[in-house]
């Protein structure tokens, strides 16, 4: 405003003054339009000064992630205020023209000169409120990985953005952004867009006819008896329920009967089971896991999930199948791709246990930006699930027994009174496993692992009938995941039930064999065994008796009193524990356990349940029980939750 008084005024005094010489008015006209033009220019100058100062401290965002948001397929509507007083006046307006312009000047000049976009000027034309999204997007993508995680967490906590904000993050960020908003217990579900359409099925085709021939395309040498046992067994039960299904030739007898007479109530889901029991043990092979991927295997085992919501076994080995795919990251971009982050994220905020803990484990091996540990299968984290600020400054294992299981095994003791519906409604009330749900909560600053591992009675009952695992090949095994899941890097407590405590014993004993598992022995504070049979069991003895232990398996047979086996394994490792002054707790049942419906069976009698070194404890439960509580102030899991806090006391306060 003060230029343009300044130019009026000079002409007003132009025109007034009487006209002087010639040569004197042209000099005097040349003198003022030199000083109006300096004015101009130096006006403008600083004007622009202050503008591009000032757009210096505006946001900076990756020019690549604008240009690929344009490509999106999506429509984001800002919503406009109606009221008056929200808009801006003149001077904005032309602020912001100005922006607009400046950067096709900047864009123009880039491409001229082949340089690249200056970053300060490559958010000019974003609107003040959408400043958060994209400063949260660009400090997403920062080199610097604390900024990466912090921006993470504060996209978590907002709660009130409008859809397309969300939805716009959804789409512009990259995989470890995506991946760590899954592992965030507050994210909003709007962070993840929903898996992308399906390809259509072949013409004349069924889910059941892919999934057979996305086994059959998998390698077939090279493997273990077992994968090929699996993957026989699948393809000749799909190619009879294929038959059937079109009117071909029935089965009647060999395996295929059970499966036969079924098919006019499930035609499908038991042939679908085989085929990914199969897939499971394929999975677990690098280079097959590559032919999964190249086959279309990500997308039929979406395909194949979403269509058996009614089918938690279904979904769970196929979260198995995806878990062991997540061990390779090279596979990691075509699993986000394919949709898989945003059913994980639904699947962990699961009220049911195991769904939340097969979904925690994919998610963890696919965060490579704050685990170095990797879950092969078998290995649940029970706790923490989610990313956390918790430091954690020792790991608890659970190790279940024969016919037990990483999440059954640890439940609360069952109540007639309690029913499956009000366990849903009411988890204080009941634990479907209560290391999870009490034990993480007494004590935060834990790792909480659970172990699974295929365990049987008798060989009619095994999953695998050509698979014939000791003891020494399931510790080595299984001393192989824990190690890969960082089990020795910390102070380690060890809780065992029934066999699951022999099995501590030879993992530990193999441990100090091996220097490069010297760190699972020096970390090693103490060991709980519940109903450990040291000295043997009498469950072998009924055998005969039993119809289910006609043929005992390989473990029962090595749980005999007079088995060599045992016996050598309890003298090394009483030694070896002595050595090693390990702390021990030992619990025994004392009531009878039924087995089948025809015989009770003292499963594990005091003296055998006497390791030697540590309290032994009885308890009026029987041998199932003898790791089940009935509540949280019962003594069984007081006297465990004391045992923890004092063993590892020192470990804790550090």
């Amino acid at each position: 405003m003060s230029l343009a008084a300044y130019c009026i005024i000079c002409c007003r005094r132009i025109g007034t003054l009487t006209p002087p010489p010639k040569s004197t008015t042209y000099r005097r006209d040349i003198r003022n339009v030199i000083k109006f033009t300096g004015s101009l220019i130096l006006g403008g100058s600083l004007f622009l000064t202050y503008e591009v100062w000032a757009l210096k401290k505006s946001l900076t965002l990756d020019t690549q992630v604008v240009e690929r948001e344009k490509m999106k397929s999506y429509i984001y509507v800002d919503t406009v205020s109606l009221d008056d007083r929200e808009n801006y006046g003149i001077t904005y307006q032309a602020r912001k023209e100005l922006h607009k312009a400046v950067r096709k000047v900047l864009a123009t000049s880039a491409k001229i000169l082949r340089g690249p976009f200056a970053d300060p000027f490559s958010t000019v034309d974003v609107e003040d409120h959408e400043c958060a999204v994209w400063l949260l997007l660009r400090k997403s993508q920062s080199g610097d990985r604390a900024a990466r995680l912090q921006a993470v967490q504060e996209m978590s906590e907002i709660h009130h953005w409008h859809d397309y904000q969300y939805r716009i993050i959804a789409q512009a960020c990259d995989l470890r952004t995506l991946i760590g908003l899954a592992r965030s217990k507050e994210s909003d579900p709007r962070f993840f867009l929903p898996p992308p359409p399906l390809p259509s099925l072949k013409e004349d085709s069924s889910i059941e006819e892919e999934l057979r021939q996305l086994l059959a395309s998998l390698p077939q040498t090279e493997i273990d008896e077992c994968i090929q046992y699996f993957t026989s067994l699948a393809l000749s039960e799909s190619s009879q329920s294929l038959a059937a299904q079109k009117g071909g030739l029935w089965c009647f007898g060999g395996n295929g009967l059970p499966y036969a007479e079924s098919f006019g109530e499930v035609p499908s889901a038991t042939v679908e089971m085989f085929c990914l029991e199969a897939l499971v043990k394929h999975s677990e092979i690098s280079t097959h896991c590559d032919q999964i991927e190249a086959n279309g295997g990500l997308q039929l085992l979406q395909r194949l999930y979403q269509l058996h919501k009614d089918c938690p076994k279904i979904q769970r080995n196929i979260m198995r199948i995806i878990g062991n795919m997540a061990l390779n990251e090279r596979l990691h971009s075509t699993i986000v791709r394919s949709g898989w982050v945003s059913i994980l994220a639904e699947a962990m905020k699961s009220r049911r246990i195991m769904e939340a803990s097969h979904a925690a484990r994919t998610l963890a091996n696919l965060d490579r930006e704050t685990m170095r540990e990797k879950y092969h299968d078998g290995v649940y984290v029970l706790h923490p699930q989610y990313r956390t600020s918790q430091p954690i400054k020792a790991d608890v294992l659970f190790i279940h027994g024969l016919m037990g299981a990483a999440f059954k095994t640890w439940r609360q003791q069952d109540s007639e009174q309690v029913l499956t519906e009000k366990i849903l409604e009411d988890e204080a009330r009941y634990s479907t496993c209560w290391p999870k749900t009490w034990l993480a909560r007494d004590c935060p600053a834990l790792r909480i692992i659970s172990v699974e591992y295929d365990t049987s009675l008798s060989d009619w009952r095994t999953r695998c009938p050509v698979e014939r695992k000791s003891i020494a090949f399931r510790s080595n095994e299984l001393l192989r995941k824990l190690r890969a899941a960082g089990v020795g890097d910390r102070p380690v407590i060890w809780v065992s039930h029934s066999m699951g405590g022999l099995l501590v014993k030879k993992m530990l004993l193999e441990a100090s064999k091996k220097p490069e598992m010297s760190t699972v022995i020096n970390n090693t504070r103490g060991i709980i065994f519940y109903s450990v049979p040291h000295h043997g069991s009498h469950l072998a003895e009924y055998s005969v008796n039993i119809r289910y232990l006609l043929f005992p398996s390989l473990e029962v047979k090595e749980l005999s009193k007079d088995s060599p086996a045992l016996k050598t394994l309890q003298d090394d490792f009483l030694e070896f524990a002595k050595d090693k002054n390990f702390q021990v707790l030992n619990f025994v049942e004392t009531l009878p356990t039924y087995i089948g419906s025809m015989i009770k069976l003292h499963v594990v009698p005091v003296e055998s349940a006497d390791l030697g070194i540590g309290d032994l404890i009885p308890v009026d439960v029987d041998h199932l029980n003898i790791c089940k509580p009935k509540k949280k102030d019962a003594f069984l899991y007081q006297r465990t939750l004391q045992f923890i806090c004092e063993t590892l006391a020192k470990d804790l306060e550090s």
